[in-house]
């Protein structure tokens, strides 16, 4: 991008604190944007132009990809939703919405079986019940976790 070649993190301060944005000292200056560091120290990831949300997953995403080559896994389909709790409607109008888990990888191997995987660094009280959640809901699931 021509004009940005000689901008310093002064600058970018500068143009922040215009905008109202204020870096904090877990915040991460850099020429294109202000990135805000994760609170977990998980590092945003591109591979194959697919931006990852920890070094781990993309990890895991380029073995899928060898074990695709070598003939081991079928197919497999990245941040699939699996419905635990329907929407509804409260007596008083309020309405409630669905309650989803997001899985990182849903897995098909050539052998025929299906392995929902799920890439974690750290395990939150969220994660440990919308995870046991899907297992009473999808009781016939295999499910793994890559740590």
């Amino acid at each position: 991008m021509k004009g940005w070649e000689n901008v310093t993190e002064e600058d970018i301060l500068k143009l922040s604190y215009k905008k109202n944005i204020k870096p904090t000292s877990n915040t991460k200056i850099s020429t294109d944007k202000i990135i805000k560091k994760n609170k977990y120290n998980a590092v945003k990831t591109k591979t194959d132009g697919i931006i990852f949300d920890s070094k781990a997953e993309a990890q895991y995403y380029s073995e899928l990809l060898l074990l695709k080559k070598a003939g081991v896994v079928k197919s497999f389909v990245m941040q699939k939703d699996f419905t635990l709790q329907e929407a509804f409607t409260r007596e008083n109008g309020e309405r409630i919405k669905a309650v989803r888990y997001k899985a990182d990888f849903v897995v098909q191997y050539t052998d025929g079986h299906e392995e929902v995987v799920d890439v974690k660094g750290m395990k939150t009280r969220v994660y440990i019940n919308k995870k046991k959640q899907l297992l009473e809901k999808y009781p016939n699931i295999i499910f793994k976790e890559v740590m």
